[in-house]
Formats: structure tokens, C-alpha cells, sequence
């Protein structure tokens, strides 16, 4: 198979399997992974080079790293130093204890249990990161631990990557080469960090002044490959040279625009090194090893879960918070294929066994993390304590509140909405789970609890049924789902304002409940267009009345306006307006729909009907009408008498 056929073809099946599994919301990485077993060797054995596909691959892990290096902070490090070295520390030593002892206790060597230790105690940075992102739960005590935990992880790769390969020496000669390495690394890395922190910014400097995106990617590639070729040759891994060069980047303000110039490579390299990983998978050997495999499975999340819970515990957190430490952190991680491929001389029948239990334990890691809460629950009393007294809490602040506005998020857009509605004298109390944030914010006065505007617990204690408005701050459509659903099931007539991303959710929200949903792509848009239109010369009246019309074609809340008596020397009369015709008994619309009226054949629309107390914007087509409803209709005055004159007269 030549180079480019096999590109091709590790291409081609990563982009189907990486499309099947995310459309399940399941890890990519698993993906790359069934490529690999089922391209390989011992399934269809479309790869017969799997040496060439190595090469390519592990380049990934360079990039990887690199990657990892820009991340790299010391003051991050020092404000997490407790975590990180302390529960971070003790939760990969302790592991690799546990796994040694167990692996020497079945007759097999000190070496492979140190080895496999290690590859055990690695979590999922991609996999948990994300699902903490998605709960938003990176600023909570367990999501903190979770972090701490993982970045300690990762540090750790990189003298593991110098050792693993060497184990199967004898110990004095061990010992003699961890040391000859050791002091090559010293020296390698205080050569490259004494003179390459004074020269990085300046050359990065240097290239930028091209202003060229190719320059300035090339570049990057140039420092990457030429520091880990350096550490190569000096005899240590390529990684840890990729690692050295991410954290000389990372001391410079061009540390941003290089993390997403280098991700597309780091992102594409990664994926071909699963799929080289999953190459090694055996299904053969597997379906005789089904048992070894459940028994390393069940061993590895039992084990991982109780040392980061007990350890997590003893270093002062709650009784949950440890226990969702060790539920969130029990499975296996990317970074143990990684180490487990530096692994040498590994019997096959261990490497499958091994192999297969990291793949099925981050295959249930979701699940584990998803009904994480239900366990702490159910088994820590303390946590209905916890929640009843966040719950009195909010109570508490939101006991004098009447028509006020819940704001579920109290981040930077939280905050000045929440002095908007303090210049108009409307009161509103604030959610958020971010506890150094509240606790700043309520220290200055600020109307702010700490809270997850998700549960409908904490949506009562802030007084929902007594509100007269919900605003979500945050551009998070999972949470904007559960506060709508949360509010239709109570207060069906409040009305909620939702913040998203972009317009693509707009439909989605819309149909959910929300009254009027305000994408933050299209009011940047308005805002630049209307800047630019008034530095170029167009009068500023004109640009207002056009940034009106769009807004009022996107938001279904400034569409038109109620006509008053002070309005009735406005002669415009192409110019929409809002217009409510109630249903009195006899009205000839009573028991039609809207569709068999044919109202937008005259030039007017249903912007709204209220039944009951209750306003649905935008009703369908086969919406019915009631007697007693209130139609509100939209249009031009000649439109809107045309209309009126069907729902009552016809």
C-alpha cells in the first residue's frame, strides 16, 4: 500500500466513524478506536503497513503535548497547588501502589505493574473536561478537584514517557539510566529555558511582523518539531521536547492565536494514533478473555473511584463532593493508550485484556457522570441538608421580591443587565454557581445567591410563581431547556428571555417557551453595521429606522405596536401595528382554525392569541379558536379592520 493510499484510508474511515459516534454523543476517540480494530490486521486487514501508520501517528502524541505545554501556567499551578499536588499527586502514586501490588500478588513482574499502574491511573482530560463544561461545573468544589486532578495527570506523562520504555532493564542498569536521563533532561531543559524564554518572544516577534498566517503557522511547526528533535537527540522522548516548546509559547502573548493554529494538526495526528491503537485489538484473543476483561474493568473503576473519594475526603472535602470526585474520575483516559503504547515487550494476551477495559470504561464514563448525582444522593445524607439550606438561602433573598426578574447566570452580561433594572427600579435576584463570584457579589451588594438555575427547586426559592420575568444571561441552550421546561410546568404565562450563541437555536428555544430569544452573532452584526454606516456617511436617522426594521423582523417582541390616543396624528398608515380583537359569543371565527381563516391573505398576521390568562406567540396554523379569546393581530390599519371584520362578522 503506498503512502498516499493509506492516508487515504485511515481518512476515510476515521471521518465515518468519527460522524457515528458523535451522532450517538459518544467520545471520537472511541471511534478512531473501532477504525483501527476493524481496518486491522486481525478484521479485514486493510492495513498491512501498520509500522508506516505509526510513524505518522506519533506525531499525534507530539502535538499532544505540545498542546499540553501551552496550557502549562505556574500561576495556575501555584492557585491550584493543593489540589494538584496534593490530591493529584497522592491519586496517580496510590494507583500505580495498588495496581503493582495486585499485578506482583498474580506472579507477574515488579516492571509491568509500574507500567500498568501508570497507564490506569489516567483519566479523560477531552472527555471530562467537556462533560464539566456542559453541566457547568468547572467552578464547583468537585469540578476544581476534577481539574486539579487532571492537569496533574498530564504533567505527569512526561517523565513517564522517559520511563516506561526503560523498565525492562535490570535495576541497577534502570537506575543508571533514569539518572543519565535525568541529567539530560535537567540540562537539556535549563539550556532551552534559560535562553529560549529571551529568545522566543523576540523571534515569534520577528515572524509576526510578515503578517502571514502561513509564516506564522510554519513557524509554529518549525518550534515544535525542531525542540523535540532536540530532545531526541539528546537521547529523551520527542514529547517531551513538543512539551518544553508549549511552555515557552505559553509565556508569550501569542499563546492563543498558536492553540488554534495547532489544533487541527494535534486534532488529525491524534486521531490516526488511536486508530494505530485500535489496531492492536484482537477480537479473536478477546472472546476467550471475556472474563479477564470484566474482572480488570470492574477492578479499575472500583479501585480509581474509592482512592480519589477517600483521598478526596481525608484533604477536607464534603462526604459528596468525594464521592463525585471518585465517580467522575474512575475511568480510564486517552493518555493510557499513550503510555501503554511506549510499553515494551507487553505479552499480547495482557495488552488485549488491558486494552479493551480502557475502551469500555471511557465508553461508560458518560453514564457513570450522569447518574453520579443520583448515587450521591442516595447514599449521603448530608447532601439534602446541603440542598435544603442553598434552598432556604435563596428563599431568604428573594422573600421581599415581588415582580422581580430571576436572572439564571450572573457573569459579565448578569451583571449589567442587573444595574439596568436597578436604574428602573425593578428588582431581581440573581442565580449562579460560581461561589468566589457570589461571594464577591453579595459582599458588594449585589442581589446574587448561589444557586443552579436548572433545578426547579432553586427556580422556586427565588420566587418563580410571584416573578414576572425569567432572563437566561448564559448562552447555554441545555440549561435555557431546563428553565424553560421548568417554568411552562409552573408558570406557564411567564415569560422568558433567552441568550444564545447563535440563531441556530432560536427555533429550538422558541418552541421550548421562550418569549423572545436574542442570538449574540446578530446584535454584534447590528451594532458593527450600525457603526459603520454612520462613520460612512448615512444619516443617522436612516440607520436607526433600518437597524429597527431588522430587529423587528427577527424579535417577535418588537413587532408592531399598540395604537394609543397619542398616536392618532400619525398619518403613516403603511406602518404595522398591534391590534387584540376579543372573541365575544357569536363571533364568526369561534371553532376555526387559523389556517381556514386565511388572515395572511389580507395582508395580517396572528402575532399572538391569549386564552385564559395565558399569551402563546405565534400559534400555529391549526391552532382553534375559543369563544373568550383575545386574537392579536398584526398589520397595516387597513389590514388589521379587514381582519377584525372576518373574526367577527363573517
Amino acid at each position: 500500500m503506498s503512502a498516499l493510499s493509506l492516508v487515504l484510508l485511515l481518512l476515510g474511515a476515521s471521518v465515518l466513524a468519527v460522524v457515528i459516534f458523535r451522532r450517538f454523543n459518544l467520545p471520537p476517540v472511541l471511534g478512531y478506536l473501532a477504525v483501527g480494530s476493524m481496518i486491522g490486521p486481525h478484521a479485514f486487514n486493510l492495513m498491512s503497513d501498520i509500522h508506516r501508520a505509526e510513524y505518522i501517528a506519533e506525531f499525534g502524541v507530539v502535538f499532544l503535548m505540545f498542546s499540553i505545554g501551552l496550557e502549562f501556567s505556574l500561576p495556575k499551578l501555584y492557585a491550584m497547588k493543593r489540589i494538584v499536588f496534593g490530591l493529584g499527586l497522592l491519586q496517580v502514586l496510590l494507583t500505580m501502589l495498588v495496581v503493582l501490588l495486585l499485578v506482583m500478588a498474580l506472579g507477574i513482574g515488579w516492571q509491568l505493574g509500574i507500567a500498568l499502574g501508570a497507564v490506569f491511573a489516567m483519566s479523560s482530560t477531552a472527555v471530562l473536561s467537556k462533560l464539566l463544561a456542559e453541566r457547568m461545573q468547572l467552578d464547583s468544589v468537585h469540578g476544581r478537584q476534577i481539574v486539579g486532578v487532571l492537569l496533574f495527570q498530564d504533567l505527569a506523562v512526561v517523565p513517564l514517557l522517559v520511563l516506561l520504555p526503560s523498565l525492562t532493564e535490570s535495576p541497577e542498569k534502570l537506575a543508571m539510566l533514569m539518572g543519565v536521563a535525568m541529567l539530560k533532561a535537567a540540562a537539556v531543559l535549563a539550556l532551552i529555558l534559560v535562553f529560549g524564554q529571551k529568545l522566543m518572544r523576540k523571534w515569534f516577534h520577528f515572524v509576526a511582523r510578515a503578517k502571514s498566517a502561513e509564516v506564522f503557522v510554519l513557524n509554529v511547526l518549525l518550534i515544535t518539531l525542531g525542540l523535540a528533535t532536540i530532545t531526541e537527540h539528546a537521547g529523551l522522548s520527542l514529547a517531551l521536547g513538543a512539551f518544553v516548546a508549549g511552555m515557552l509559547i505559553a509565556e508569550t502573548e501569542f499563546r492563543m492565536q498558536v492553540e488554534e493554529d495547532i489544533k487541527p494538526f494535534r486534532d488529525v495526528l491524534m486521531g490516526l494514533f488511536f486508530v494505530t491503537i485500535g489496531v492492536k485489538l484482537d477480537l479473536h484473543i478477546l472472546v476467550g478473555l471475556w472474563w479477564q476483561v470484566m474482572l480488570v474493568l470492574v477492578l479499575l473503576l472500583v479501585i480509581k473511584a474509592l482512592i480519589v473519594g477517600l483521598l478526596s475526603w481525608k484533604l477536607g472535602a464534603s462526604s459528596g463532593n468525594a464521592i463525585r470526585s471518585g465517580l467522575w474520575l474512575c475511568a480510564g483516559g486517552e493518555f493510557g493508550f499513550v503510555l501503554l503504547g511506549v510499553i515494551t515487550h507487553l505479552p499480547k494476551g495482557i495488552e488485549q485484556v488491558v486494552l479493551t477495559a480502557l475502551v469500555l470504561s471511557m465508553l461508560i464514563a458518560p453514564f457513570i457522570v450522569q447518574y453520579s448525582e443520583r448515587l450521591v444522593m442516595r447514599f449521603v445524607a448530608s447532601e439534602w441538608l446541603l440542598r435544603s439550606m442553598q434552598v432556604t438561602q435563596i428563599a431568604a433573598q428573594s422573600m421581599t421580591s415581588e415582580k422581580h426578574a430571576i436572572l439564571c447566570g450572573f457573569g459579565r452580561n448578569g451583571q449589567y443587565l442587573a444595574r439596568f433594572l436597578a436604574q428602573e427600579g425593578i428588582q431581581s435576584i440573581a442565580l449562579d454557581l460560581d461561589p468566589d463570584r457570589v461571594r464577591e457579589a453579595a459582599g458588594g451588594g449585589e442581589s446574587v445567591v448561589f444557586g443552579d438555575a436548572g433545578r426547579k427547586e432553586a427556580l422556586m426559592a427565588a420566587g418563580l410563581m410571584r416573578a414576572s420575568v425569567v432572563i437566561v444571561t448564559m448562552s447555554d441552550t441545555q440549561l435555557a431547556e431546563k428553565v424553560l421546561h421548568h417554568v411552562q410546568e409552573m408558570r406557564p404565562d411567564l415569560p422568558v428571555v433567552v441568550r444564545t450563541a447563535d440563531e441556530k437555536d432560536m427555533n429550538r428555544l422558541a418552541s421550548a417557551g421562550a418569549a423572545e430569544v436574542v442570538p449574540e452573532t446578530l446584535e454584534a452584526s447590528l451594532m458593527l453595521a450600525s457603526h459603520a454606516l454612520v462613520l460612512v456617511g448615512v444619516p443617522i436617522n436612516r440607520v436607526l429606522k433600518r437597524i429597527r426594521q431588522v430587529r423587528g423582523q427577527r424579535y417577535r417582541l418588537l413587532r408592531g405596536f399598540y395604537r394609543g390616543f397619542t398616536d392618532r396624528d400619525d398619518d403613516d398608515n403603511s406602518q404595522s401595528r398591534l391590534h387584540s380583537i376579543w372573541l365575544t359569543p357569536g363571533a364568526a371565527a369561534i371553532g376555526q382554525t387559523l389556517g381556514e381563516l386565511g388572515l395572511e391573505l389580507l395582508g395580517c398576521e396572528v402575532s399572538a392569541i391569549r386564552r385564559r390568562g395565558i399569551r402563546a406567540l405565534e400559534p400555529a396554523p391549526e391552532t382553534r379558536l375559543d369563544e373568550g379569546d383575545v386574537v392579536v393581530v398584526l398589520g397595516t390599519p387597513g389590514a388589521v379592520a379587514a381582519a377584525e371584520d372576518r373574526l367577527l362578522k363573517r
